[in-house]
């Protein structure tokens, strides 16, 4: 996987980040999601450093090989706003100030507290079969309780820990032969690790805590986001299913949205690469008047 990247490990004080990079030109960084690393997107990252763009694919905070904080009662060493400051020093370790921003699932909510943080740091955002957190929260209907359920059994105390760490294999149904090997063989070790187990929860339950306060706090002050933004949902996932095309639902975030569906289930990076690439590719292209210059 990545031929031609490097990968490194950078210290952020309570954290310290691993990630993937390569490529010359433009930044673009990209997120993956729940319960994903940064293998995920193997596929899709060389076909865009093909089209000319430097590609940095970090893990998570606790995710894959990144490490934060101690686990405390109110969940902010994994709140969004402290992962999107790890995506931050990455970038600036890596010398780019302002770069483009490509977030999967979490990794969507990740990219909305950063955009939102850090404006000046973000060109254009994509996001990726995703909304935003109080979004999902303020249309709970019974089909949303059932088909994602998970995310009020990840927030129960102690719990999912011991149900997930008994048998993780069975529990998150990873597929070799969808996934590539060493992505599967990666995602793997992952996810056998108790201690990677314990903070892919505590993103569930920042979710649904101080990520959820952010996101209100956001909505009461008229925060928006003002760069191009760009929304793609996958056509055989059921986000389409339970609020319609998710591109409405971010103009009540952002400016300038467009956006539209690519034929896959929910982990487009793995199911429809080229499909996923030739979409951000599109998207990335610089506007004339050079609103997205790198500084």
């Amino acid at each position: 996987m990545f031929e031609g990247f490097e990968t490194a490990r950078v210290d952020i004080g309570e954290a310290s980040a691993f990630v993937r990079f390569g490529g010359d030109g433009p930044p673009v960084v990209l997120l993956h999601g729940h319960p994903r690393t940064s293998a995920t997107w193997h596929r899709v990252a060389p076909l865009l450093v093909r089209a000319g763009h430097t590609v940095v694919c970090p893990d998570l905070r606790g995710y894959g090989r990144s490490r934060g904080p101690r686990f405390t009662a109110d969940h902010a060493g994994y709140s969004k706003r402290a992962v999107a400051g790890d995506v931050v020093a990455v970038m600036r370790h890596l010398g780019h100030h302002r770069f483009a921003l490509v977030g999967h699932d979490r990794g969507g909510s990740v990219a909305l507290r950063l955009t939102l943080d850090h404006p000046d740091a973000v060109s254009r955002v994509a996001f990726v079969d995703c909304l935003p957190l109080t979004e999902h929260l303020s249309r709970i209907t019974v089909d949303f309780a059932t088909q994602w359920w998970h995310w009020f059994f990840f927030a129960q105390p102690g719990i999912p820990e011991r149900v997930i760490t008994a048998d993780p294999d069975s529990w998150y149904h990873g597929d070799p032969e969808t996934m590539g090997q060493e992505n599967y063989d990666e995602w793997r070790q992952a996810t056998r690790d108790p201690d990677v187990v314990r903070a892919m929860l505590e993103d569930y339950r920042a979710g649904l805590t101080i990520d959820r306060q952010h996101e209100e706090a956001d909505r009461a002050a008229g925060a928006r986001i003002t760069c191009p933004t760009l929304v793609l949902r996958s056509l055989r996932d059921d986000l389409e299913d339970l609020y319609g095309d998710p591109a409405a639902i971010w103009t009540r975030w952002a400016d300038d949205v467009r956006g539209h569906g690519i034929d896959s289930g929910h982990h487009v990076a793995e199911q429809a690469p080229e499909a996923l690439a030739s979409a951000l590719t599109d998207f990335l292209q610089p506007d004339p008047g050079g609103r997205d210059t790198t500084l």
